[in-house]
């Protein structure tokens, strides 16, 4: 017990090299499009919508692929008695910016105290939210497509909308997919890992004893 402590200990204390605070700082960049850009984006297409309807969905807000799409996945909800989408009722959008911001702040600080524990805990601060997102996203969309009105005009059976895929509703074919801002929340907790085990392997490289040196 006493001898994993002190291994734990060491691998704490490894100084990070500057590759791995390059990578941290490109961690921290690709951060920067998740507050920007969207996360998630679903399309809506029927009979009625042959040019489709568009839904993007940021770390912060909803918004429509033009002026009118929102309002019209809106009316569509009304129909098929779902509830109307609204960003009050997404949860996600009070707490995800904060995290994000404080990924950034993280990684600044990580790069600065040059430190494999400050690193670490990074890493984990990254995945864990990452994951918890993405629970809670799913789970919204779960009660948005299962708390239907019995008295809507049209009858449709519970669903949820994919996160990844199609699927049918009434007689409208949805489509979900990631956003550029999700594909580069995937690569920092990779980068970061990456970072890892680059100063990791310099710090193993380091204490080999100098063949070239004759005692």
């Amino acid at each position: 017990m006493k001898r994993a402590l002190e291994k734990a200990t060491k691998f704490f204390d490894i100084p990070l090299d500057l590759r791995s605070r390059v990578l941290i700082l490109l961690a921290a960049i690709l951060v920067l499009p998740a507050l920007f850009t969207p996360l998630w984006q679903v399309s809506f297409e029927s009979s009625r919508y042959p040019n489709g309807l568009q839904l993007n969905v940021y770390s912060h807000k909803l918004e429509g692929g033009t002026d009118f799409d929102l309002l019209e996945i809106n009316a569509l909800n009304y129909y098929m008695g779902i509830r109307s989408l609204e960003e009050e009722k997404f949860i996600e959008f009070r707490w995800l910016p904060f995290v994000l911001g404080a990924v950034v702040l993280l990684s600044l600080r990580a790069i600065v105290l040059g430190k494999m524990s400050k690193l670490v805990d990074l890493f984990f601060v990254v995945s864990y939210a990452g994951i918890f997102a993405l629970w809670s996203f799913q789970k919204s969309l779960y009660a948005y497509g299962h708390n239907i009105s019995g008295s809507a005009s049209v009858k449709i059976e519970p669903f949820t909308p994919p996160l990844f895929g199609s699927i049918t509703v009434g007689h409208v074919d949805v489509h979900g997919s990631p956003g550029f801002g999700a594909f580069c929340m995937v690569l920092v907790p990779l980068v970061l890992l990456a970072a890892i085990f680059l100063s990791r392997r310099t710090w193993l490289i380091d204490q080999q004893p100098n063949k070239d040196y004759i005692g």
